[in-house]
């Protein structure tokens, strides 16, 4: 089992590899995988009582579907077509898929997801150092943590409306992930100090990632891993 942080800069596939395959379905992931990504990055959501791996709350964008993603039964909703022939994959597929071959870093895409979550992590016996649960709304992050605290955790934020080392802290994240145009050298050294990581998102310019590992990121999201990990190596 490949421990999530087993590198100093990681290279996260946002999605999997949306800029080669369709994003969060099974295909995309192991594009990411075969690609050497160090990790991949998935959303769930919860329909029908099953964790489904689709990030829009609409089905329009990336599926041949239209309207609300918790509208349709689970059953509608894998016979839709979400990219190349593709379906909307479960959660559990996508972890027997990885395997342990790379780590997981499962963003809890709303209300009621992170208790499901949690159990089937635990069903599973998934090794806690290969998974990393984020998301917006802190409130699932404290339900998981009551839960299965042993499962790490990392606070994500859109816009910094607020301290995102003490609120990160107070949920007793490891990580704090941030959009990349407020992951300043300035809160991720304040990041370090409080001894968390700091994962940016989406970064698929290899010079922004290059300044971001400069400055101690500890790993990027990107929607296309090969290329980007191709363009890290040439500078190193």
């Amino acid at each position: 089992m490949r421990s999530f942080f087993h590198r100093n800069f990681l290279c996260i596939g946002h999605r999997g590899s949306p800029s080669t395959a369709p994003e969060n379905t099974l295909r995309g992931f192991e594009q990411a995988i075969g690609d050497g990504a160090d990790a991949i990055e998935l959303d769930v959501q919860l329909v029908a009582g099953a964790l489904v791996v689709i990030h829009d709350e609409e089905l329009d964008r990336t599926t041949s579907g239209s309207g609300r993603v918790d509208a349709l039964s689970l059953d509608l909703l894998r016979g839709l077509d979400a990219g190349d022939g593709e379906r909307v994959p479960l959660l559990e597929e996508v972890l027997e898929l990885v395997a342990g071959r790379v780590g997981i870093n499962v963003e809890l895409k709303g209300p009621g997801t992170a208790g499901p979550t949690v159990e089937l992590l635990r069903a599973r016996a998934e090794a806690p150092e290969g998974i990393l649960l984020s998301a917006f709304e802190h409130r699932e992050l404290e339900i998981a943590r009551s839960a299965a605290p042993e499962y790490p955790r990392a606070a994500l934020f859109g816009r910094l409306d607020r301290d995102p080392v003490r609120a990160a802290t107070a949920l007793g994240a490891i990580a704090v992930n941030l959009h990349r145009r407020t992951a300043a050298p300035a809160v991720v050294q304040a990041a370090r100090d409080a001894g968390l990581a700091t994962l940016v998102y989406t970064v698929n310019d290899p010079t922004e990632a290059l300044k971001l590992r400069r400055v101690g990121v500890a790993g990027i999201f990107t929607d296309c891993p090969g290329a980007m990990l191709e363009a890290l190596a040439a500078e190193d």
